[in-house]
């Protein structure tokens, strides 16, 4: 199994094939598609006996979503956790502190990315094919929280009627403590006439906001009703539209306790964390409850809602681009632990820096193993040993894996 969740066949002089929706041991009969190493699954001659029938009839669509619905539990478990061991054992590293894999269930995701587009009759919504860009319209979904699968129809129904929708665009919505907030990208601007039949919706809905943006540009509230809230470790946290959460609050919840555990055993009051990448303080305000946090963050919106929320805690907001400006060693020095949560591409750019520092203890939240191992090698060339990783299935179905890895250094 390839770890993009494809079965892989060996062709002699040639390169492998990737089959999506195949299992280790199977024969398949497919049909090859452009490009060459990529093919259709057009049906399965020997099944594997770790094969299940998939929850969600989308799969077999080819739904983008969801990889491994259709290989049993204990098999595709083991994958997910070997997606970690296998990238930390080709960066020369110790796997052997790879943890059990923390499971997240399903129908838990409480953030998701909608594709939306016009067609004749009305809108389709739901999620991109695997390997192409047509969208699936959803009618069903294992992995979506209930409260914001409930949206899906009557949201379709109203991007229907909107004059802003042109030909295509996205719906970000994140299940906030106040309810769905909507992030709508669209290829047009809200007319006032689109803007009162969000705001009905929303009503009608239990929607706290609804944000629009022309394409990637800057999300301008379009109705509110309230303000989307988190709660992290106690303090409100106001978000701002398109807030970066955890796809799970279950998933939240390990990622938090497997950084707590990687804190050091001797700190005192003084004690002080460097937190990267920051966010709206998901990680910030529990760390917060045992030293004081310097935290940085790249996007503005996210470090001045975490600014707002910091009175009364041990946190201490600054807006920095890392990678543009990443920490320098002397600035990391005399913290007792560096914490940082990048995005995909990794912290190309502040690693080096937390290795020429004088830090003991880092402990690195990543959603990429190869990129976490690429990170962790030049850590451990630095005098940093891997004591520790957890990794965290909080893509269920998916190909994507958490991994909570924490390093030391006498």
């Amino acid at each position: 199994m390839g770890s993009a969740g494809d079965g892989v066949a060996a062709r002699p002089g040639a390169e492998p094939l990737h089959v999506p929706r195949s299992l280790p041991g199977e024969t398949v009969r497919v049909q090859p598609l452009q490009g060459g190493r990529r093919v259709e699954l057009l049906g399965v001659l020997q099944a594997s006996p770790d094969r299940v029938a998939p929850p969600c009839p989308h799969f077999m669509q080819g739904c983008g979503g969801c990889a491994v619905q259709h290989w049993s539990d204990d098999a595709y478990a083991a994958w997910k956790r070997g997606l970690v061991v296998d990238a930390l054992l080709r960066a020369g590293l110790d796997a052997d502190c790879v943890g059990p894999l923390v499971r997240t269930p399903p129908r838990s995701r409480r953030r998701m990315e909608f594709a939306v587009e016009r067609v004749d009759g009305g809108v389709v919504l739901g999620l991109h094919r695997a390997h192409d860009r047509r969208v699936l319209d959803l009618s069903a979904c294992e992995v979506l929280h209930p409260a914001l699968f409930a949206l899906v129809q009557p949201l379709r129904s109203a991007l229907c009627g909107l004059a802003a929708l042109r030909r295509r665009g996205s719906v970000l919505a994140n299940l906030t403590r106040s309810g769905p907030d909507l992030t709508m990208r669209l290829d047009g601007m809200p007319a006032p006439s689109d803007r009162g039949k969000l705001a009905a919706f929303a009503a009608a809905r239990g929607v706290p906001r609804i944000a629009c943006a022309l394409g990637d540009g800057q999300a301008e509230t379009a109705c509110q009703q309230q303000v989307p809230m988190a709660v992290f470790a106690g303090h409100q946290v106001a978000l701002p539209p398109g807030a970066f959460l955890q796809a799970s609050a279950e998933g939240e919840a390990a990622i938090v306790a497997a950084v707590l555990a990687g804190l050091p055993d001797r700190m005192t009051g003084r004690s002080r964390a460097v937190e990267l990448y920051a966010g709206c303080g998901t990680i910030s305000f529990p760390v917060a409850q045992r030293l004081r946090v310097q935290a940085f963050e790249g996007d503005a919106q996210a470090a001045a809602a975490l600014r707002r929320a910091q009175a009364g805690s041990r946190v201490e907001a600054t807006h920095r681009d890392l990678a543009r400006q990443p920490l320098s060693a002397k600035e990391l020095s005399g913290a007792a632990v560096v914490i940082l949560d990048p995005p995909y591409a990794g912290a190309a750019m502040q690693v080096p820096q937390i290795a020429r520092s004088d830090v003991g203890r880092v402990v690195y939240v990543s959603c990429n193993p190869a990129i976490l191992a690429r990170d962790a090698a030049l850590l451990a060339q630095a005098g940093f040993r891997l004591i520790r990783a957890t990794p965290i299935d909080q893509f269920v179905w998916s190909a994507q894996i958490e991994c909570v890895a924490v390093f030391a250094r006498p």
